[in-house]
């Protein structure tokens, strides 16, 4: 009895604790039903983002463009490869949708990619003995072409698909790539995954990164354990905003004519550095700019200089910098160009370092001032500063010229020179443009004075930025005037004396003489700093020669700075051997092509011809018309009408100008010996995806001549630099016995600056 009743107690314990239990979970339950929540997770919320895929839509970054609308800059498409391996993925299929055989995948993946085979197969066993569902293949595996896409589609292997993901494109490669800088894409892990996306790393793509950039979009719907979309998916889709269009005041042409004279030099000289800017006097617009060493954006590995030196790299000036000692003059009213002084040397008194002329001091005997700037003689320069101008007055005028401040150009990292002026030898050599350092750009700035009856041109680079959506023009820059140092007769004085550098039989500017266009400028050779034992370097070699131009001298349009670093110089070459190379083929084609009237008699110039009307007209009457006018017409195709040319109806073109004329049945032409700008045309024409290697002219092409093509093909060709054939220096000079003297002793040994403290 006792037993049964123990029992009977349990029994009810045990009773009252299951009901318990049941009431708790009943209760639980019911209070699930009533709220939805567990744990202060809604069930709703919560089933809904386990049905739901969002991904982030990408906006198409904005393009970069010169000021006519090429395109410098933009997003090319490209794919990101992966591979499901979950066998459960090809349920309900009739054929595999997943990777079935990986030693086939690996295999025909390596062939079409040209990868290892074996790394491919050990990522592919390494996920399948995760148990993956799915694995992407790393670097290998991303950034493929549309042409590797549609190759590993093609060949039929299972279970291999594709995400489309933006990659930034520069189509002329290693074009003003300090200034248009480069994007790379960069990774971000969010809740839904690793997100990709453009960022601007350097130059403009850096500093206009917001503007480019645009506003991301997203999508989202309802999906199954697969990833697959429902039949009712709940689609959301929020469109992204693309980028807006930066237009530079960059000129395309220009631009590749330089960047090709300049790896032309590049290869010939091989100098430690160069740099170039072309800029329009007037307005400040950058037209072009390059420096040496430079770097591919498309490829951005192992670059040498991340620095855009004409903005960044101050450096002694050299004799560049007597354009202002004498505008300085002229404008203080102390100059009179016909007064006489003993060249050779100069010392204003004993406690002060002697200073020599570039010629080992010997000078030119008694000549006046206004020979001495033409013979960039130091001693002019000094004497001016110290006994007419005066050592206070003229600091005055270096900070009127802005030599203390930047100039304030839209690019990013720019830097400014240090004005070495506390002892009377340092003055005495900053008139030459010794000790003190300076920027190419704010040499530009403050050499605009002479194009502008006084006034500084603050430089820019960007023409306007414009919604690409409606093509509006958002922004657009305008000229701005920052000071006047000199007044207009100053101005129009220094472009006489700058004119004559070039022109006149005494001058050291020589070599830059054009045939078309009265040039002025301004020579220098400046020695070099040593890092090591302190003075300077010595050697023939150990120089930064620089010239300063512009052109036409009556109303100038293009201003150009040129200057090369310890170039290898033959024993016969002078310094102004690559400079004139570079200034004298940029200057002349470059005004030619901007249609710039000149300075020769009417009788000199070249007659431009109409093109005419060709679009529809048969290819046989039109080639023949083309040929009668003078120009020379590149036939594309065997058709027997013309659908398209590289040349608009009524555009008037030099003779002997190639014209590419697109037939209706288009063929592959021979490119041999194209240049980059004529191949990068006849590609547009036809909207062909290219790829090239190399720089300078054409040695081979991807597609074989006579092949036919069509709209979106894959163009890949190789470019390779000719050598520099030796050209005249001397421009009309070559019938003055002395000429030659007279080039070598200023290019080689003009040693303005071989004055040194130690000295």
């Amino acid at each position: 009895m006792k037993k049964n009743k123990m029992a009977n107690v349990m029994a009810s314990i045990y009773m009252l604790v299951f009901v318990a239990l049941f009431l708790v979970i009943a209760g639980r339950f019911m209070y699930i039903q009533s709220t939805g929540e567990v744990s202060g997770v809604s069930l709703n919320e919560w089933a809904e983002q386990q049905r739901t895929a969002s991904y982030k839509m990408n906006a198409e970054r904005g393009q970069i463009m010169d000021k006519n609308g090429m395109v410098l800059a933009y997003d090319r498409p490209a794919f990101r490869m992966y591979a499901i391996l979950d066998e459960a993925y090809s349920e309900n299929s009739p054929e595999d949708l997943h990777v079935s055989n990986t030693e086939e995948t690996a295999e025909t993946l390596a062939s079409i990619l040209d990868e290892d085979k074996s790394e491919i197969k050990s990522i592919l066993d390494d996920a399948v003995q995760s148990e993956r569902f799915q694995v992407e293949f790393g670097q290998l595996g991303r950034q493929l072409s549309q042409q590797e896409k549609e190759a590993i589609e093609e060949s039929g292997i299972p279970g291999i698909y594709f995400d489309e993901e933006p990659m930034r494109y520069y189509p002329n490669g290693m074009f003003a790539s300090h200034i248009i800088g480069f994007a790379r894409e960069v990774e971000e892990e969010t809740e839904d995954g690793i997100e990709h996306s453009i960022t601007g790393v350097t130059g403009m793509e850096h500093v206009m990164n917001e503007v480019l950039g645009g506003k991301d979009g997203s999508i989202s719907y309802q999906r199954d354990r697969y990833n697959k979309k429902l039949l009712d998916p709940d689609e959301i889709i929020q469109e992204p905003e693309d980028g807006d269009l930066v237009y530079l005041t960059l000129d395309q042409k220009i631009q590749t004519l330089l960047e090709d004279l300049m790896t032309q030099v590049d290869e010939q000289y091989n100098p430690t550095k160069m740099n170039a800017i072309i800029m329009d006097p007037k307005t400040g617009e950058i037209v072009a700019m390059s420096t040496r060493p430079s770097f591919n954006p498309n490829s951005p590995e192992n670059v040498e200089n991340w620095y855009n030196d004409p903005i960044s790299s101050p450096f002694e000036p050299g004799s560049t910098f007597k354009i202002f000692t004498w505008a300085a003059a002229i404008e203080e009213g102390v100059y009179n160009g016909e007064e006489t002084f003993e060249s050779g040397t100069y010392q204003p008194n004993e406690r002060i370092e002697e200073i020599r002329d570039h010629n080992q001091g010997e000078g030119w005997g008694t000549i006046s001032y206004d020979e001495g700037f033409m013979r960039s003689s130091n001693v002019a320069a000094s004497k001016l500063l110290w006994e007419d101008i005066g050592a206070d007055e003229f600091y005055e005028y270096i900070q009127d010229f802005g030599f203390e401040e930047p100039t304030g150009i839209d690019l990013p990292d720019e830097s400014i020179g240090h004005i070495q002026y506390n002892w009377p030898s340092e003055k005495l050599r900053t008139a030459f443009g010794q000790g003190t350092t300076v920027t190419p750009i704010q040499q530009m700035r403050a050499a605009s004075a002479v194009v502008n009856d006084g006034q500084m041109v603050k430089p820019y680079v960007v023409d306007k930025i414009v919604d690409s959506t409606t093509g509006n023009v958002m922004e657009e820059t305008e000229p701005e005037y920052t000071g006047q140092p000199i007044s207009p007769e100053t101005a129009e004085e220094m472009k006489e004396l700058l004119a004559s550098v070039v022109n006149d039989e005494d001058g050291t500017g020589a070599p830059y003489k054009l045939d078309d266009y009265i040039v002025g400028g301004k020579t220098g050779t400046a020695q070099m700093p040593d890092p090591e034992g302190g003075g300077y370097l010595t050697g023939r070699d150990n120089y930064v020669f620089s010239f300063l131009g512009m052109a036409p001298m009556d109303d100038p349009e293009l201003m150009v700075y040129v200057s090369i670093q310890q170039p290898e110089l033959e024993d016969t070459e002078s310094g102004s051997a690559p400079l004139a190379f570079i200034f004298n083929n940029v200057v002349e084609n470059s005004l030619h092509y901007l249609d710039v009237e000149t300075d020769e008699n009417e009788s000199n110039q070249i007659e431009e011809v109409e093109f005419p009307e060709v679009v529809d007209e048969s290819t046989e009457s039109i080639q023949s018309d083309l040929e009668e006018r003078g120009i020379q017409p590149i036939v594309i195709g065997e058709g027997e009408n013309i659908v398209s040319s590289n040349v608009e109806a009524g555009e008037r073109i030099l003779p002997n100008e190639k014209v590419l004329l697109l037939t209706d049945e288009p063929t592959m032409p021979d490119l041999t010996g194209w240049s980059l700008r004529e191949v990068m045309s006849f590609a547009d024409m036809l909207d062909l995806q290219t790829e090239r290697f190399g720089n300078g002219y054409v040695t081979s092409q991807s597609i074989e001549v006579g092949k036919p093509i069509q709209e979106g093909d894959y163009l890949g060709f190789e470019l390779e630099i000719p050598s520099v054939e030796s050209s005249d220096d001397s421009g009309d000079e070559d019938n003055e016995g002395e000429e030659t003297e007279e080039e070598n002793n200023e290019e080689s040994t003009e040693e303005a600056d071989e004055e040194t403290e130690d000295e």
